[in-house]
């Protein structure tokens, strides 16, 4: 078998968000969980292994891809794939807890539709990337609050992973109207956050339960 193409990837990462995240997020939102999703997807065929979403109603710490890494390994070890011939997608760039989570698991590659700056800016969110700059980032004796705000928060290519948004690796498809193609298939399915998120804002401000302390 011929090994996926950035094409491939990019098209079945779209279609597992649309018809398998989306759906199981939607259930939760109207809950009062958050937007976060992800899925497994075996790297051989692109197949999906599964498919999660974030359940922070039973626990705080059931965000989007730890619950979906829980429920992998819920899976008979005899049907389950090896992480590390998996690929690993989260709908929103991994928090300081998914980011060790995904670690942990052995997951070594793994992509992500929304940034952090979208979580904030779009869906009210800041709590990712807040997290990450007051906890994990270090000034050095020499930093300015430029060179500070200029680092990266996570090493995206480091021993342990590779991540990368899935913007970028749809930039990497070399025909250009597969990759305007899917341009248009990633803005289109991004838009479908746009009721989530206000479904997910609306309950916070109704006061639906949840048992995060980050609302």
């Amino acid at each position: 078998m011929a090994p996926s193409t950035a094409q491939d990837v990019a098209s079945a990462i779209l279609s597992v968000t649309e018809k398998s995240i989306v759906p199981l997020t939607a259930a939760q939102v109207s809950q009062g969980s958050k937007l976060f999703g992800a899925a497994i997807l075996e790297r051989s065929n692109l197949s999906l292994v599964i498919a999660e979403t974030n359940n922070e109603r039973e626990s705080p710490l059931l965000h989007g891809e730890i619950n979906c890494i829980q429920q992998f390994f819920k899976i008979p070890k005899t049907d389950r794939p090896e992480t590390k011939d998996c690929i690993f997608f989260a709908t929103h760039e991994p928090c300081s807890l998914c980011l060790s989570g995904i670690t942990w698991s052995g997951f070594n590659e793994f992509y992500y539709m929304f940034t952090y700056e979208d979580s904030r800016d779009l869906f009210g969110i800041p709590y990712d990337i807040d997290i990450l700059q007051s906890v994990y980032r270090v000034r050095a004796p020499n930093d300015t609050d430029e060179s500070l705000e200029a680092r990266p928060l996570y090493n995206r290519t480091n021993k342990f992973f590779k991540a990368r948004s899935l913007a970028d690796l749809i930039n990497d498809v070399e025909d250009a109207q597969a990759k305007a193609d899917l341009q248009g298939e990633l803005a289109r399915i991004k838009k479908l956050y746009d009721s989530l998120s206000s479904t997910y804002q609306d309950g916070k401000q109704a006061g639906t339960a949840s048992s995060s302390f980050f609302s």
